[in-house]
């Protein structure tokens, strides 16, 4: 059984990693700590556009996953419980699904897997923007001034994560309020795509 698992584990992969992409100029390879992230523009779950730059003053916890991701299914329960543990010192988790499924079906994995924090639907564009991503799941810690302080691929321990978690909050943006950890109108409304 495990043997099976694997070999279809495998086949998921595969099929991610040799689909046709329109190659364009890849901005994020090597050491990216310090660099600024590169804004978007995606589509939530709920049909509305989310930009990186709606959570400025925010620290984000980008994570590049799957449905047919195993690895992805371990970390998201982290992810729900730093939402919830972080989520009020001005922590966002963004998850950017990279299946070539429909929305539906993601929304529904979404729901089953208790997630609390928006959804985005992934493009070539934005997987080329942080390095052409190939391996799933693959994170990018981002503090309050939109700079990356770490990155993640593969399955990393909860501990690393949270870590990690923990320098992108350390950040403070002048002129923003620590205390002030409201969440943007347009991301509060993604959040209810998943819940």
């Amino acid at each position: 059984m495990a043997l099976l698992v694997a070999i279809l584990a495998m086949l998921a992969t595969g099929k991610y990693l040799v689909r046709p992409r329109q190659h364009g100029a890849v901005t994020l390879v090597g050491d990216v700590r310090g660099v600024s992230a590169p804004d978007f523009a995606l589509t939530s779950l709920d049909g509305r556009i989310v930009k990186l730059s709606d959570y400025r003053g925010k620290a984000i916890l980008l994570n590049f996953w799957a449905t047919w991701c195993s690895p992805c299914k371990v970390e998201m329960p982290w992810f729900v419980d730093l939402q919830k543990k972080y989520g009020g010192d001005g922590l966002v988790v963004l998850g950017i699904a990279m299946d070539d499924t429909e929305t539906d079906k993601i929304a529904k994995f979404a729901s089953e897997m208790g997630v609390n924090y928006p959804v985005l639907l992934g493009t070539d564009k934005v997987s080329e923007q942080y390095g052409n991503v190939e391996y799933l799941p693959t994170s990018f810690y981002i503090d309050r001034e939109g700079k990356i302080v770490g990155k993640g691929t593969g399955l990393l321990g909860r501990a690393e994560i949270e870590e990690n978690v923990q320098k992108a909050l350390a950040s403070h943006v002048v002129g923003i309020n620590k205390a002030d950890t409201s969440t943007p109108a347009s991301a509060e409304t993604t959040k209810t795509a998943v819940q």
